[in-house]
């Protein structure tokens, strides 16, 4: 399959869609990094997108949802 338009990396794409998306709400100082300070809200994924093929980014696997600076999902213990 070809791309249907405009290509861009996937650090850009991750970047746009933390820092991008707090910075559309104006929140850019709360929200969409890891640093000091800021709302702890992330998932952790069972692998790191920049060592894997494009292509499986898909089939990846959420590990642990942090909301609030606290685990709320963890794949390991039963729902």
């Amino acid at each position: 399959d070809e791309p249907l338009g405009v290509t861009i990396s996937l650090e850009d794409a991750i970047r746009f869609m933390t820092l991008g998306g707090a910075y559309s709400m104006r929140k850019e100082n709360e929200l969409g990094s890891i640093e000091k300070g800021k709302a702890a809200d992330m998932v952790v994924l069972n692998q790191n997108l920049f060592e894997i093929d494009p292509d499986s980014i898909i089939n990846c696997n959420v590990v642990y949802t942090i909301f609030a600076g606290k685990i709320i999902y963890d794949a390991k213990m039963p729902e």
